[in-house]
């Protein structure tokens, strides 16, 4: 008698880590890019935010502050769907 190689056997262990490793590979690369913004005007997005609007019209400033801000909510996005996973409890599988 052959072994069915179809069929695959995955805990929810595995599908949790792999997920979690998923969302922190697209973590990491938002940190370090929002840590670059950080060093370059030396301070958080809220005093460059209100730096920015004091200041005579920059166009590479307020460039910067509207990629700052996109890598900041998608950081915030990422991480509330990492705790979701890491806090889920129930899982069901999709069909494709």
């Amino acid at each position: 008698m052959t072994e069915d190689t179809s069929i695959v056997v995955v805990s929810v262990d595995d599908v949790k880590t792999f997920e979690k490793l998923k969302l922190i590979s697209q973590i990491a690369p938002l940190k370090e890019r929002i840590r670059s913004f950080e060093r370059k005007y030396e301070g958080g997005l809220d005093s460059f935010e209100s730096k920015t609007k004091k200041l005579p019209e920059d166009f590479e400033r307020w460039d910067d502050f509207i990629e700052w801000k996109a890598y900041n909510d998608s950081l915030k996005d990422l991480e509330s769907k990492l705790k979701k996973i890491e806090d889920a409890t129930d899982f069901r599988i999709a069909p494709r």
